[in-house]
């Protein structure tokens, strides 16, 4: 039979306590900040120190579990009864666990179920970031997952509960929310649950065997890729336009026209802002880094001085963790090199102007450029100066994604075989370089047949049917549509029919020597008789068979 009881436990003696005697016995009385006078009795600790004995305000239960080992667990009641109510529901849940009912897991699981979920979606949220996950995606999770938990009403893990969250979900899709979108949320709802198996705080995943939605069906933003023109375009915009917009006036009558004077320090600040981020630009074109890989690239990173020059991508900035090398060509090393070179300077110039020692050289950890968090919206007005729409005629968009779509897309148009671009564009599946990564409108198909073998189907034989037709023998266009399987008249006893196994050495028909000779010169000599009519009736056979032949193979 199990009990309830408060237990007793030793705390240090508070900063500041009166020590006093009663009894023969030591006392403590302190006044916690803000809280009445308290007072415990003092006993000296098994290290020598002083310490105070408390009694916790809480009951504890303590029974006998379902393979007989005496267990200790709070309640969390001040009350006696309740505590009493509560140890009789976990001498319940022993009963069951030793008759076979529950399996001790099951039971375990349920001491777990009072907890609230935000503190288990603490908990895994935590897990994440120990795991190494990035930034983004553990804010993702953070966000899907407390809307989740507020707008279905789950409040405990006994709440979780799949036929409530599809219907929350079909809500979405009314709202208008994207198959894209809707999936990022089951994603996040799955692997919660997945692991609250693992952590032992559910049995099976509530949320197993939820459907996907049909992100095919749902596209709301389909990339293309940028030409070489337009890229060339975007680059050059992007190097004049801060420049540009600061010469520009802003307010009254002259709105948008030239007519701001710059001072030359700030001239000299844009322009190197506009060679700044036309420099992003062609990096992520020329390597199909993200923009928050690029964004993590420092100075330590490049190798420009290698026989093959390289970026070395770490593994906690890649998206799959792996971590890579990321070939540069060396137009772009040369143009990295000089914009090195400038930030040197002007690190120089500063450090120079606050008395500061002068660098030899930029730090490794000196970012290599400084990649704005609003690099979408920029890219966009960027887009603007260079006269591209920012949607095609067929709702495809650009924006800075699409520059690792170009650099596939133009991968594949000149010809690089699929698992090279494959590994420069680290996917692990060949089918995301191919059919995502790829814009066949950009592909020159129609120039790609001309790699096709050249299969003649023979003018001469044609030139030969031209003139027979002419000479007054159309007995022998006649045996290409109807060969004559039928016995010869005159011949008694001959049967004629089209062998199962033709021989593929006939020679083919020409105007200059036909078939057809022997029967030419046999109504020329006088004397042939019967001889000559076997040989025109041998030749006639001979040539219609040569002529099925060539139905067959061109069939």
């Amino acid at each position: 039979m199990g009990t309830v009881f408060k237990k007793i436990y030793t705390l240090q003696l508070p900063e500041g306590a009166e020590l006093f005697s009663k009894d023969g016995m030591r006392f403590a009385r302190w006044k916690p900040e803000g809280k009445r006078i308290r007072s415990a009795r003092v006993i000296v600790g098994k290290d020598g120190l002083l310490r105070i004995r408390v009694r916790a305000t809480t009951y504890t239960a303590k029974y006998h579990d379902g393979s007989g080992q005496v267990i200790e667990k709070p309640t969390g009641c001040r009350d006696e009864d309740a505590a009493r109510a509560v140890l009789a529901e976990l001498e319940r849940r022993a009963q069951l666990v030793k008759a076979g009912v529950l399996t001790p897991k099951e039971d375990a699981i349920a001491d777990k179920s009072a907890i609230s979920l935000a503190d288990h979606i603490e908990d895994y949220l935590n897990s994440l970031k120990a795991k190494g996950a990035s930034k983004s995606h553990q804010e993702d999770r953070s966000r899907y997952l407390r809307k989740i938990r507020v707008e279905c009403g789950f409040n405990r893990l006994c709440d979780l509960d799949r036929n409530s969250f599809e219907r929350w979900l079909f809500k979405q899709v009314e709202g208008g929310m994207s198959a894209r979108t809707l999936n990022a949320y089951r994603a996040a709802a799955v692997a919660f649950a997945n692991w609250c198996v693992k952590a032992n705080l559910l049995v099976s995943n509530p949320f197993e065997g939820l459907l996907k939605a049909n992100e095919k069906a749902d596209r709301r933003r389909i990339r293309r890729a940028l030409t070489e023109e337009e890229l060339a375009k975007l680059i050059e915009a992007a190097r004049k336009r801060p420049l540009l917009e600061a010469f520009k006036i802003n307010r009254g009558d002259r709105k948008g026209q030239v007519g701001v004077k710059v001072r030359p320090e700030t001239e000299r600040k844009l322009k190197l802002l506009g060679w700044e981020r036309a420099l992003i630009y062609k990096t992520l074109f020329l390597t199909g880094l993200r923009r928050s890989e690029l964004a993590s690239i420092t100075v330590g990173n490049l190798e420009l001085d290698e026989p093959h020059p390289h970026a070395v991508l770490e593994a906690a900035f890649e998206k799959n963790r792996e971590g890579s090398t990321i070939p540069l060509r060396h137009d772009l090393v040369e143009d990295l090199r000089q914009w090195l070179g400038n930030k040197l300077l002007l690190r120089r110039e500063k450090a120079q102007k606050h008395g500061e020692p002068i660098p030899a050289r930029l730090p490794a950890n000196t970012p290599v450029f400084d990649v704005p968090e609003g690099l979408v919206k920029i890219f966009d007005r960027d887009l603007g100066a260079a006269g591209i729409p920012k949607r095609d005629e067929r709702g495809r968009t650009v924006d800075v994604h699409s520059l690792r779509h170009s650099f596939g897309t133009h991968l594949s148009k000149g010809g690089v075989p699929l698992r090279t671009a494959q590994a420069a564009m680290r996917h692990s599946d060949p089918k995301l370089s191919a059919n995502v990564y790829t814009d066949p409108q950009l592909l020159d198909i129609a120039g790609a047949l001309n790699v096709l073998p050249k299969l003649p189907i023979g003018a001469q034989e044609g030139r030969a049917l031209e003139a027979t037709r002419t000479t007054g023998a159309p007995e022998i266009l006649d045996s290409f549509l109807a060969p004559n399987l039928a016995p010869t008249p005159g011949i008694s006893g001959q049967n004629l029919s089209i062998p199962d196994n033709l021989a593929v050495s006939q020679q083919p028909l020409s105007a200059d020597e036909p078939n057809t000779s022997k029967f030419h010169s046999c109504q020329e000599e006088d004397t042939a008789g019967k001889s000559c009519q076997q040989n025109e009736k041998s030749g006639r056979s001979q040539s219609r068979s040569g002529d099925l032949l060539l139905v067959r193979q061109a069939l």
